[in-house]
């Protein structure tokens, strides 16, 4: 199996000349890999019958032409061969808790169990993350968009076997904390722009969620330089509707358990959604996670009120695990929304397997075809998070890497 490498140019620095030879002499070796399935999917829609992909010995797509034209040496695979698939939303940084929280506690007991048994030593941690990883390149992830909450992540993610866009979190809803908690979260987007192999363009430093965050810590993000995409944990419970119509539910005792003072607080009186989505800053893009009680006056508000892209990710599978509830997919399809997919993390998930959401979407919204899923996989998550022009389709030049799908046992398998 080759393994996907990270391009060239993002970690190792050369003469236009020495590109040029190298290039030359590339040219003159050149092999091609042909392949072939019953489907392809290329990122966008399933092509015509007896397709072929041809690609570079690296990956990068050079064609896609007819079986007819193909002449020998293409590889059969059974099922679907798809573009790998991005996961817009994990955090690695929490795989050693794997079945430490029970389910179905319903998301606040969840979050004050992460944040009382999240603590390990180190080496259990890392060892937990390479795991994590190699996981979700076997099943053909190669590309995430992770939440760090430290620079844990760092050395794993340094051996560029896909790619990050690491999304730095900061909470403290609390103003009397928040500048003292954005320096540590600037200090952790600094080492991450200092030593790691991506570009510091693929880092941001990103509000934990509407309840978790204050106006002055707000502020602090939105105009923290080069800030262009963020993401933010949206309506996954309906206590948040609650804390933010009339300052009451379950975010009361959560405040008081943690001792964090909410005194200066008053209820907006609309949703959260709708209480914050004006804060953003024209071009910044976004992408909502999980999203479980977004109504259809949420989304509209956002569609009105968008300055930069919008994404909605879908995060099934976990919200499986923590609430047994999922977000009205058909709602966000009325109304022409950019899905895209995220596992979550180890400690609310069983796996960090992306056709494992996919599943579960079209288990519970039959009526939504794998194409469309697959879509939101590739295409969409690609575009989510700026990679769209080296990954997401099978396009001329992208090396997008390759996924086998076997539609009969639900099992994906990483084969470039």
């Amino acid at each position: 199996m080759l393994i996907f490498m990270l391009p060239v140019a993002y970690s190792i620095g050369y003469s236009n000349a020495a590109h040029r030879a190298r290039k030359v002499k590339r040219n003159r070796l050149m092999a091609y890999l042909k392949f072939s399935a019953e489907k392809i999917f290329d990122g966008y829609r399933f092509l015509a019958p007896g397709s072929v992909l041809v690609t570079e010995e690296d990956g990068t797509v050079s064609d896609i032409i007819n079986a007819s034209d193909a002449g020998d040496g293409v590889q059969l695979f059974p099922g679907v061969l798809s573009p790998g698939f991005v996961n817009c939303h994990c955090h690695l940084e929490l795989s050693h808790m794997k079945g430490v929280i029970p389910t179905a506690t319903g998301l606040i007991p969840f979050i004050a169990a992460v944040m009382k048994t999240r603590h390990a030593n180190d080496g259990e941690i890392f060892a937990a993350i390479e795991k994590a990883e190699d996981e979700m390149l076997n099943n053909g992830v190669v590309a995430v968009g992770d939440i760090c909450n430290s620079a844990i992540t760092l050395a794993q993610k340094n051996k560029g076997r896909m790619y990050y866009h690491n999304f730095i979190e900061v909470s403290g809803f609390n103003p009397a904390v928040a500048a003292s908690r954005f320096e540590r979260s600037v200090q952790f987007f600094r080492e991450f722009g200092s030593k790691y192999a991506i570009p510091v363009e693929s880092n941001s430093i990103v509000p934990h969620a509407p309840y978790s965050v204050a106006d002055e810590l707000w502020e602090m993000i939105l105009h923290f330089p080069g800030n262009h995409l963020l993401t933010i944990h949206n309506q996954e419970t309906i206590e948040e509707q609650h804390w933010f119509m009339e300052k009451t539910g379950g975010f009361v005792s959560f405040y008081e358990q943690f001792q964090i003072d909410t005194s200066f607080f008053t209820a907006p009186g609309k949703s959260s959604l709708q209480s914050y989505l004006s804060k953003f800053l024209r071009n910044q893009s976004v992408i909502f996670v999980h999203n479980v009680h977004s109504s259809e006056e949420d989304i509209l508000f956002s569609k009105a009120n968008a300055k930069g892209k919008h994404y909605w990710c879908l995060c099934p599978n976990a919200n499986q695990y923590i609430s047994g509830r999922l977000p009205d997919i058909d709602l966000l399809l009325k109304h022409g929304c950019e899905i895209v997919l995220g596992t979550d993390s180890l400690a609310s998930n069983h796996a960090l397997n992306i056709l494992s959401e996919i599943n579960t979407v079209r288990k519970d919204f039959p009526h939504i075809s794998l194409e469309t899923t697959l879509r939101w996989a590739t295409s969409n998550g690609a575009k989510a998070l700026q990679l769209d022009q080296v990954i997401g389709s099978f396009e001329k030049g992208k090396r997008p890497g390759i996924v086998s799908v076997d539609e009969q046992t639900g099992q994906s398998q990483r084969i470039l």
